[in-house]
């Protein structure tokens, strides 16, 4: 059973020594249906005389009862703002959540109880959120988060159940995505990330009957002929692992969707290396494998009726004298070469080859691969949003659907074959994996495109499934048993919203985990569909 679960109970209010309630902007108080008269009477007349007004951000610990159990100590009332069934609205009540288990916790409260606040699956979320505290490495000191309970007051229904577990099983998965992120790079090696997947995977109980792992080394990449994601791992002393993942909780035969996230688990730049300030950050240039694996967890722990596939690159960009040179052409799976112009523009070489695999051996009706991949899409969209870049209006109607949702913003980018000629011309190779300062991103995101097998391209063209294929853009009337067109793609690069420098709310700083909870829930809805 996961952290989020076992410490997780629907009971009495006199099991808690905290309690959250919220206070919408019109007044109303939002307490349990089993508070006591004069408790909600006392509380009323506290906050009035407090000046409380309810609005967003607002937080207030109380101590007392007031009616709540006799083992209550402290209160914290939270404001809620407007009331409304909005995605801001259910985001208001997240990040209110947060803030209260925030100010309880420093108040060393252990078992804290929430009262209904209209979006119950939000409240689970910023609770769980707002617990998260990455102290791994501080001598002496332990996790809070699994020393807290986090309990839902007076739920009676079912369906308010599960959606209290729900939020915090989306809330877990971010939580395990900004762990995954936030740890040091000496203790997240892509053996050491595979490991902790395969750990979490087993807490689930699902591992060889809905959902498979298949930890892959360097044989098996060399035999699968990936060349691009070869000359990456090349300069590490650390092995790289490529983490085949199946879940199988839809029906027996239906074409899965499919995910790939980039896992550099250290980005030096290799022989093209970064300058030294920052460089720390890019601990967290496996994003989005993190965010992938985590999504996954979330998906897996759902029981979502969904079939997925997932390829997830793990490796080092480290500098050596067996590390790929600038002007080197490496020969990817699809059998496309490319010259590498520059060894830091790593993401996409070994992205290239999980696409392919993906592309081509499970033929997924959907594909979204997530990296952090270039610095030019901080530099456009900041840590707002990260950019999509699409061939399909659906898919982006989809994703930006589950991001207003989750409150992970997307915003759509160009994909289009306009930004080709960045990539094709000027080089010795078929492909040249940086395309110059113009349209950075775009040239980073068309790049990918070339290696997805059957999907749908603005210029009329798919990918060839025929071996080799060194053409780019070959034009077919169908792909195999596939129809052209027919693989709805995505990239997402969040290297945008990597990080925050914001405590506030269900935000920590340093590491995000988006856009896990996004990721599930476009998940849930396309199951639901």
């Amino acid at each position: 059973m996961t952290t989020a679960l076992r410490n997780f109970h629907t009971s009495s209010a006199k099991l808690h020594d905290a309690a959250i309630v919220g206070l919408h902007a019109d007044g109303q108080l939002l307490v349990p249906r089993s508070i006591a008269a004069n408790g909600k009477e006392s509380l009323t007349t506290i906050l009035k005389a407090a000046g409380a007004k309810g609005k967003a951000g607002e937080s207030r610990v109380f101590y007392g009862d007031f009616g709540l159990g006799s083992e209550v100590q402290k209160v914290a009332v939270v404001g809620l703002g407007k009331q409304g069934t909005s995605a801001a609205a259910k985001d208001r009540v997240r990040a209110a959540v947060a803030t209260g288990v925030k100010a309880l916790k420093a108040q060393e409260a252990k078992d804290i109880g929430i009262a209904g606040m209209g979006h119950d699956q939000a409240a689970a979320e910023g609770a769980s959120l707002g617990l998260y505290n990455f102290n791994y490495f501080k001598s002496g000191k332990k996790g809070a988060a699994e020393d807290i309970k986090i309990s839902a007051l007076d739920l009676e229904s079912p369906d308010e159940i599960q959606a209290f577990k729900n939020g915090l099983i989306q809330a877990q998965a971010q939580n395990l995505a900004r762990i995954l992120m936030e740890t040091p790079a000496n203790h997240m090696t892509p053996t050491l990330f595979a490991e902790r997947f395969l750990k979490e995977v087993e807490a689930l109980g699902l591992e060889g009957n809905k959902l498979k792992v298949h930890v892959r080394d360097q044989a098996w990449a060399e035999e699968h002929k990936m060349g691009a994601f070869l000359s990456v791992s090349r300069g590490s002393d650390e092995p790289l692992k490529f983490l085949e993942i199946q879940y199988e909780g839809g029906k027996a035969g239906d074409r899965p969707l499919g995910l790939v996230g980039k896992g550099v688990t250290f980005d030096t730049g290799g022989i093209s290396i970064k300058p030294s300030a920052n460089m720390a950050a890019m601990k967290g240039d496996m994003g989005g494998a993190a965010t992938v694996a985590a999504a996954i967890w979330g998906i897996a722990a759902l029981n979502l009726p969904i079939n997925l596939v997932a390829g997830i690159p793990l490796c080092e960009n480290m500098p050596s004298g067996r590390a790929t040179k600038p002007g080197d052409v490496v020969t990817s799976m699809s059998g496309k070469t490319i010259e590498v112009d520059n060894t830091d523009a790593e993401g996409r070489l070994i992205l290239a080859d999980a696409l392919t695999f993906i592309s081509k051996t499970y033929k997924p009706h959907t594909l979204i691969d997530l990296a952090t991949l270039t610095g030019a899409m901080d530099v456009a969209l900041g840590g707002a949003y990260a950019g999509v870049f699409s061939t399909s209006n659906s898919l982006w109607s989809e994703l930006d659907a589950a991001g207003e949702e989750a409150h992970e913003a997307f915003w759509r980018m160009p994909l289009h074959s306009v930004y080709l000629p960045q990539i094709t011309t000027n080089t010795v190779a078929d492909l040249i994996n940086t395309g110059g300062r113009s349209a950075g991103s775009c040239t980073a995101a068309i790049f990918l495109r070339e290696f997805v097998h059957g999907v749908e391209r603005d210029d009329g063209f798919a990918q060839a499934e025929d071996e080799p294929s060194t053409e780019v853009g070959t034009l077919l009337e169908t792909t195999g048993d596939v129809k052209v067109g027919s693989v709805r793609y995505a990239h997402i690069d969040i290297a945008g919203v990597m990080d925050t420098t914001s405590n506030a709310g269900y935000y920590a700083k340093g590491m995000t985990g988006r856009p896990a909870r996004a990721l599930i829930e476009f998940a849930k809805k396309f199951s639901s569909n």
